[in-house]
């Protein structure tokens, strides 16, 4: 990628020869994308190795929400609770914007969180199989056994977001 313009702080890039202009989003901007998209990634880390992965998320205007089960990132949330997540919403290549919310992972324990977790659900529902990225795969290899749903939240603690619009 090349930047272009009087100095390289200009929000104008060039790449393959198509030029598009990058610039920050508002808190507002950022709050409207996170309330649309509903998959994101999950940024974790445990004894300075990251783990990103993919998660269904709903958001309130101060939290997100998601359902998970018990593993690897559940474990590592609860031994570090400073997580990321980042979205995104791609036309093309010079048309994209970026949203990456920094927060605090709590999990929502019945009967501690009833309300909250019953807000989460409500939230949740809305989407179309909210549930089959959390459950889908642990179904498939509990061979019929219960399995314990697990309600988190993400305190959002900043929140920042970039635009490209085609120049």
């Amino acid at each position: 990628m090349k930047v272009t313009g009087d100095d390289a702080r200009s929000p104008i890039a060039r790449y393959n020869g198509a030029a598009m202009m990058i610039n920050p989003m508002t808190e507002r901007e950022c709050a409207e994308v996170l309330s649309r998209v509903s998959i994101g990634r999950l940024g974790c880390a445990l004894d300075n190795q990251p783990y990103v992965l993919p998660i269904f998320f709903a958001h309130d205007g101060k939290n997100i929400y998601a359902l998970s089960t018990l593993g690897q990132k559940i474990e590592w949330m609860r031994a570090n609770p400073k997580v990321c997540v980042q979205v995104d919403e791609i036309k093309g290549e010079g048309q994209w914007v970026s949203v990456i919310v920094n927060g605090r992972y709590q999990e929502l324990p019945e009967p501690e969180f009833e309300e909250e977790r019953a807000h989460a659900r409500q939230l949740l529902e809305k989407r179309h199989h909210w549930w089959l990225n959390s459950m889908g795969e642990r179904l498939m290899k509990s061979s019929g056994s219960l399995i314990e749903p697990l309600f988190f939240c993400i305190q959002i603690d900043s929140v920042t977001g970039l635009r490209a619009e085609p120049k």
